[in-house]
C-alpha cells in the first residue's frame, strides 16, 4: 500500500466543528487520582506515589499529550476541520489520537511497528482509525516515522503531531501532570525526593521536571530506560526489550539529558514481575511500563531514609494480555521486585480539589 493510499483510505465524511467538543474532552483527560503505596525493600521503608493514568479517556497518560497537541494545533491553524491526523506510535499515542481525533471529527491513520501487542492494534481500529503495520525489514519504528513524513508530503490536508519533537508534548506535563503531582503531595503532607518516568517520547519526565523547577524545588528527576536496550546511555538503541512504549530506537528530540538526573535502567523481567505483584497483592492491574516505573522509583530511593518517590502508572494491563505480563516470569539475579514488599496503599483524590490551594 502506498502512503497516500493509506491516508486517503481513512478520509472521513464527517463535517463536525471540533472546537465545541474540546471542553468536554478536557474533562475526560488529566486530573487523575494518585495512589500512595508504602513499601519495604531490604528493610528500608519508602513511599511511591503514582498517578493512575489509565483513568484518562482512552486509558493512558498519552491522552494528556495528544489533547494538548491538538488544542495547540487548532490554535495556530496547523490543524483544520477535515484534516487527517497521521502519527507513528508504539501503541498508546496511537490509541489516544484515534480516540480524540475521532471525537473531533478527524480521520486518523497510525503507523506502528508490527511487533506491538495485538490489543493495541485492535483498540486503535475500534475507534475507526486505520493502522499501517511496519516490519523491522521496512525500518521498524524509524520507518514508521519516515512514512508519516512521506504522507505529509504526498497528501494535502494531513496533520502530523510529531510527538517526539513537538514542544506541546512537554508542555502538557509541565502545565498538567507536574502541578497535579505537587498539589496532591502537598495535600497528603508528603515531600518528594525524586520523580522517575520511563522515556518513550520523554514528554512526561521533561515536563514534570520543568514544573518542579518552576516551583523552586530541588528534586531529582530521573529518566528510565530498559536495561536490555539502553538508548539514552549509549546514544542509540541496542538490543531488544519487552517494555512496550519506552526506548523507541532513538533519543527523542524533546529530551535534554543535561536537564535531568542520571538515567535509571530497569530489566524488563523485573518490570513484569513488579507489575504482576502490584496486581496480585494490591489489585492494581497496571501495564509493564508501570511496573518498570515502580522498580525505578525504588532504585531512586535506595540509601535514603523513608524516601518519597513520585511516578506515573502509564496504563493498565488490558493492552498486555497477549504478552509476557500474564505468563510466569523467571527471577534473575539483580531483580528488585522479588525483594520489594508492598505494605499498604491509600488514594489521594483528583488534583483539582487542591490546585487552587
Amino acid at each position: 500500500m502506498q502512503v497516500a493510499d493509506a491516508v486517503v483510505a481513512t478520509s472521513s465524511s464527517l463535517s463536525l466543528t471540533p472546537q465545541h467538543r474540546l471542553a468536554g474532552l478536557r474533562e475526560m483527560v488529566g486530573n487523575t487520582p494518585m495512589m500512595v503505596i508504602e513499601y519495604s525493600y531490604r528493610r528500608q521503608r519508602g513511599t511511591v506515589c503514582a498517578k493512575m493514568e489509565h483513568l484518562n479517556l482512552s486509558g493512558s497518560i498519552k491522552d494528556r499529550m495528544a489533547l494538548h497537541i491538538l488544542e495547540c494545533a487548532y490554535a495556530d491553524g496547523s490543524l483544520r476541520p477535515g484534516d487527517c491526523i497521521v502519527e507513528a506510535t508504539s501503541g498508546n499515542t496511537g490509541i489516544a489520537f484515534a480516540a480524540l481525533g475521532t471525537a473531533l471529527g478527524h480521520a486518523v491513520t497510525i503507523y506502528m511497528p508490527d511487533w506491538m501487542s495485538r490489543e493495541r492494534l485492535d483498540l486503535i481500529r475500534s475507534y475507526g482509525a486505520k493502522v499501517v503495520s511496519v516490519s523491522k525489514e521496512q525500518g521498524g519504528f524509524l520507518g514508521s516515522i519516515d512514512r508519516c513524513r512521506k504522507a505529509s508530503a504526498d497528501v494535502r490536508e494531513v496533520f502530523l503531531p510529531r510527538q517526539f519533537e513537538n514542544c506541546a508534548n512537554v508542555e502538557a506535563h509541565e502545565l498538567g501532570t507536574g502541578p497535579e503531582i505537587l498539589a496532591q503531595l502537598r495535600h497528603a503532607g508528603l515531600q518528594m525526593d525524586a520523580f522517575v518516568a520511563g522515556v518513550g517520547t520523554g514528554g512526561t519526565v521533561m515536563g514534570v521536571g520543568r514544573a518542579l523547577g518552576a516551583a523552586g524545588l530541588d528534586v531529582r528527576c530521573h529518566p528510565v530506560e530498559p536495561a536490555e536496550s539502553p538508548a539514552m546511555s549509549t546514544g542509540h538503541r541496542v538490543g531488544t526489550h519487552r517494555i512496550q512504549g519506552i526506548s523507541d530506537e532513538f533519543i527523542p528530540q524533546i529530551v535534554n539529558l543535561d536537564d535531568l538526573d542520571e538515567v535509571i535502567a530497569v530489566n524488563d523481567g523485573d518490570a513484569i514481575l513488579m507489575a504482576q505483584k502490584l496486581a496480585r497483592q494490591l489489585g492494581l492491574a497496571v501495564g509493564i511500563s508501570s511496573g518498570c516505573n515502580f522498580v525505578a522509583a525504588v532504585k531512586a530511593g535506595v540509601g535514603q531514609t523513608s524516601p518519597v518517590l513520585a511516578t506515573v502508572f502509564c496504563d493498565d494491563n488490558k493492552k498486555y494480555l497477549s504478552t509476557g505480563l500474564v505468563q510466569d516470569e523467571p527471577v534473575c539475579d539483580g531483580y528488585l521486585a522479588p525483594e520489594i514488599e508492598l505494605l499498604d496503599m491509600r488514594v489521594v483524590r483528583r488534583a483539582n480539589l487542591y490546585l487552587a490551594n
